[in-house]
């Protein structure tokens, strides 16, 4: 069973959130929060596996709420719940850590999709949107976290560079081994020694490394 968490002010939108998940034979609403503040009240509390997070909300606002949360809780699983105009908050919310986002207009079925890939320890990479959101951010200097220093990008191989500019372009593993003529076990692997080499966790964070270290360059 999945376990999720749900952090938003509005009370419809956590119960429309609710009422999507819930449909599900394996995934169950453990615990709401309708603050940023309260957040890292309940991952403690009730161990979700995925946490969605409301970026704007009154007093500490999600972006806040996702450091606190991931400092505490640093396996926490957090998607940011947004919308186009929120860009710059989320920018910094996957500098912080968080595995993705979504926005708030999401149809019903992408919304269970993305809650079982996060969960399942994946990253929300593919949409068209987070690639747009991470060119974007990509552009601004890092505000706190350094580049991943030179010896870690230059411990990847020649295939592993060339995978991870894929997964930068929001392509999947099966897409990736599509576009390389390769399986997609293949792929996994060299995922998995991306993220080892590069000392981060997800996907999310692979391709922020990718453009901090000027492996991937934004799109003009």
């Amino acid at each position: 069973m999945i376990r999720v968490a749900l952090v938003d002010d509005q009370a419809m939108v956590r119960v429309g959130l609710r009422m999507i998940l819930e449909s599900e034979d394996d995934i169950e609403v453990v615990a709401e929060a309708t603050s940023g503040a309260d957040a890292a009240r309940i991952v403690a509390e009730h161990a979700p596996d995925v946490v969605l997070m409301d970026v704007r909300m009154p007093g500490m606002d999600g972006l806040t709420a996702t450091r606190e949360v991931l400092t505490a809780h640093p396996g926490a699983r957090i998607v940011i719940l947004t919308t186009f105009d929120d860009d710059e908050y989320v920018y910094e919310a996957l500098r912080a850590g968080a595995s993705g986002f979504l926005l708030k207009s999401v149809d019903g079925d992408a919304l269970v999709s993305a809650v079982r890939v996060v969960a399942s320890g994946d990253a929300l990479l593919a949409p068209e949107v987070t690639r747009r959101v991470i060119e974007q951010f990509a552009r601004t200097p890092p505000v706190e976290d350094p580049a991943p220093s030179p010896e870690a990008v230059g411990d990847l191989s020649d295939r592993e560079v060339e995978v991870l500019r894929l997964m930068a372009r929001g392509l999947s593993n099966q897409e990736i081994a599509s576009e390389l003529y390769v399986s997609s076990t293949t792929v996994k692997t060299h995922v998995s020694h991306i993220l080892t080499k590069l000392g981060v966790r997800d996907r999310v964070q692979a391709v922020v490394e990718a453009y901090d270290s000027g492996i991937v360059a934004p799109r003009p």
